[in-house]
């Protein structure tokens, strides 16, 4: 049997990880801000919805908190190729948000409005998504970090897929609205009170 891994074969694993891991966080940003740009160029054109403005907001925010927190996954796990998968496959989720959130083309849709709500079952679908595979995300740095989180982690994650539900299931402006503003409003409360060190 091999022995355990030394510290510094961890370390340098962990930064092969977050190679990758920051390549899809890297190409999600850019993405995100490519659009912005676009936008604020061509405001006539683009037609911003600022539903969708806040949106793309929140997940330019969930990029970077998703960059942030990954760090803990520092010698604190024994890395599998299974571990490896999952982390990378929840990179990849977050990086097909943003792609939807801000498509390469308007072409067919009236603006920005128009097509948020025409693929807001797939954002919301995904977006739910990737609030239960945190968890698992969560889990995976350990029963005693899981724990640290107290009730909140997981009441957050159900509230999310819930009003995720309910946003795939109605058009109504109101709750869209009133859903981005206050879902921003918690991840910034979020990452201030859990994650503003490491």
């Amino acid at each position: 049997m091999d022995p355990a891994p030394h510290t510094d074969s961890l370390a340098s694993l962990f930064l092969h990880v977050r190679v990758l891991l920051g390549m899809v966080v890297g190409l999600g940003l850019t993405h995100l801000i490519r659009h912005f740009a676009r936008i604020i160029d061509r405001p006539v054109r683009e037609r911003a919805y600022w539903v969708h403005l806040v949106w793309a907001v929140s997940m330019f925010l969930y990029l970077l908190h998703f960059w942030w927190w990954e760090f803990r996954l520092s010698g604190t796990v024994h890395w599998t190729f299974m571990l490896y998968l999952y982390v990378a496959l929840y990179a990849l989720l977050l990086y097909l948000l943003c792609a939807i959130i801000f498509p390469d083309s308007l072409e067919g849709y009236a603006g920005y409005e128009d097509y948020f709500y025409s693929r807001r079952k797939w954002f919301f679908g995904l977006l739910g998504l990737a609030y239960v595979v945190d968890l698992g995300d969560t889990w995976i740095k350990g029963q005693e970090y899981f724990g640290s989180f107290g009730p909140e982690l997981e009441l957050r994650s159900l509230a999310y897929v819930v009003l995720c539900l309910v946003a795939i299931a109605t058009p109504n402006r109101r709750f869209h609205a009133a859903f981005a503003v206050v879902g921003l409003l918690y991840q910034m409360s979020w990452i201030i009170r859990q994650f503003e060190t490491l």
